[in-house]
């Protein structure tokens, strides 16, 4: 019996779109290769609002069951916009569209060098990407046994509030954070609270985080110092001391978007982070801290730099971690599909 050939009488009715999967650190990236129409727009800013307006129910279709799931991470590839750059990205998630991603940008450089797209040998191949947030600037290169290592220089990061308090719903008063990594995360001391960290409470997690990222937006509105697409709580990310990796510093759990739980330990997330630690004096220049995930994946970051951002006191950091191809996909999208949009269920 031939289960992997399909009639052309079948291909032909269908619209149909390619993907090649990969994950950083646990967190899926379901990279767009074709089958999306010409997107518009002279920025990826612009870009980012076309898909919004226009083509929303791709992202739907792709991320959302039954193709993809509530947790589904997504990047579409389009041209460079800055001179100098290779490409550009937008990434889409179950909610919509976010401002920049640390585990996408990892896997994004990996799957680019892996295939060819991008020729690397064993020298530092410098690969920069245009994402809302701004350039980004990575590095990829091939160890010995010819295996990709892969890191990116973030956009400027910067400790936004410090030592806020909320009064949330079900909870109680709740002390936070707010650090911009490319994204604005409310950060929360789990351990504090008497919040486990653990895979098998992330039925609290979601729940709490949800509700301490709709109390946070109702109180502390955001405003970016140059992008008003950019003024938006992204997510809570919780914090714990509690590590399974004795060479851990902390452990992250990131609740984003519309309860999605990020499988690594978030790549704008630990960036964000870094950049509350050299506010809060706990951390130099160029010291790496590893930073765990729920299931256990680990990111490196350390500050390169301390820089200036339109009146912020910001740094520069830098983060890698580790990223794999997991398929190649080819989707059909029958017109009589019932659920050609997509449906979600938590």
């Amino acid at each position: 019996m031939l289960l992997n050939h399909l009639p052309s009488e079948f291909t032909d009715k269908c619209q149909q779109f390619i993907t090649l999967d990969a994950h950083t650190e646990g967190e899926p990236l379901r990279i767009i290769t074709s089958g999306y129409p010409e997107l518009k727009g002279n920025n990826i800013l612009e870009m980012r609002q076309h898909v919004t307006e226009h083509l929303d129910r791709y992202r739907k279709l792709l991320m959302h069951e039954p193709r993809g799931h509530a947790d589904m991470y997504g990047a579409l590839i389009t041209p460079p916009i800055t001179d100098g750059a290779d490409f550009g990205v937008l990434f889409l998630h179950n909610e919509g569209y976010s401002s920049m991603c640390g585990h996408g940008i990892l896997a994004l450089v990996k799957v680019v060098c892996e295939t060819g797209a991008i020729e690397l040998g064993q020298d530092v191949r410098v690969i920069k990407i245009d994402a809302p947030a701004g350039l980004i600037t990575a590095k990829a290169y091939r160890d010995t046994e010819g295996k990709i290592h892969a890191s990116f220089q973030n956009v400027d990061s910067w400790a936004e509030s410090l030592d806020c308090t909320v009064i949330v719903e079900g909870v109680g008063e709740v002390r936070y954070d707010i650090g911009f990594g490319g994204a604005y995360y409310a950060y929360v001391d789990a351990d504090a609270h008497g919040i486990s960290c653990g895979q098998d409470n992330v039925g609290q997690l979601i729940d709490v985080g949800r509700r301490i990222k709709h109390a946070v937006m109702a109180a502390h509105p955001l405003v970016h110092p140059f992008e008003e697409d950019l003024s938006f709580l992204y997510g809570t990310i919780f914090t714990s001391n509690k590590v399974t990796n004795p060479e851990a510093h902390s452990r992250h759990v990131c609740i984003f978007a519309d309860g999605e739980v990020d499988r690594s330990p978030t790549g704008t997330g630990v960036a964000g982070r870094i950049a509350l630690l050299h506010a809060k004096g706990e951390v130099e220049l160029n010291t790496p801290l590893m930073i765990e995930s729920i299931v256990d994946g680990r990111m490196i970051v350390s500050v390169l730099s301390e820089s200036e951002y339109h009146g912020k006191q910001s740094v520069i950091p830098e983060v890698s971690g580790r990223s794999f191809i997991t398929g190649h996909h080819q989707f059909f999208i029958d017109p009589d599909d019932v659920f050609q949009d997509g449906f979600m269920l938590r």
